[in-house]
């Protein structure tokens, strides 16, 4: 199904639409403030598994990120952290960024077996952020990749549904999409170390 949602003002029922098929295990492609991503409940163990056979990855070696709604969200997941990278992150957030830190144990076993890290975000876009807020918990996320070598991410809904249809449950037509994905840093040193520039300029913040 490709849902139409305004991105200024989410339509109340058009977001519990696609919580309830959260909820049911199903996948959506939904927009971001940088690229397209592929989502699901981070709870349900069987769309976790889905997503990783969809990018082709066993779920423990995946990049998968948390999409979450604000900073007391992200507390949950991540290990405790210092005064000084907390003021950073407010500043930041909400933003196009991915803030990789030291899991904490309520990261699901699925993805932890192996790796002690999970990558956070918080995207400045309200229609991620009114479903992860109405859904109750993150939501795991991957960007949509193309096949194209020269353009890296799908950028045009209505195309990203035709090539999607088959293999997810709802797109979310939030408006055409950034081809450029989130800046990527690592702070579980404790220190701010970016592993990949994007969108996000993290500069700005220090």
């Amino acid at each position: 199904m490709l849902l139409k949602i305004y991105p200024e003002n989410p339509n109340e029922k058009a977001i519990q639409q696609v919580v309830d098929v959260l909820r049911r295990g199903g996948l959506i492609i939904y927009p971001t403030d940088t690229v397209y991503g592929l989502g699901c409940d981070i709870t349900n163990h069987r769309a976790i598994e889905a997503i990783a056979k969809l990018r082709r990855v066993k779920p423990e070696k995946a990049n998968f990120s948390f999409i979450c709604y604000d900073l007391s969200h992200i507390s949950d997941y991540i290990k405790p952290i210092d005064n000084h990278t907390y003021r950073v992150l407010k500043k930041a957030l909400p933003g196009p960024f991915t803030f990789i830190f030291n899991a904490s144990g309520n990261v699901p076993k699925l993805l932890s077996s192996n790796k002690k890290t999970v990558g956070i975000r918080v995207p400045d876009n309200s229609i991620a952020r009114c479903i992860v807020k109405e859904l109750g918990n993150p939501i795991l996320s991957t960007s949509i990749k193309d096949d194209d070598d020269i353009i890296e991410y799908s950028t045009d809904p209505e195309l990203i549904y035709e090539k999607y249809q088959d293999l997810v449950d709802i797109v979310i037509d939030g408006g055409y999409g950034g081809n450029v994905a989130s800046t990527v840093v690592d702070c579980t040193s404790g220190d701010f170390e970016v592993i990949r520039e994007g969108k996000g300029d993290l500069e700005a913040f220090l």
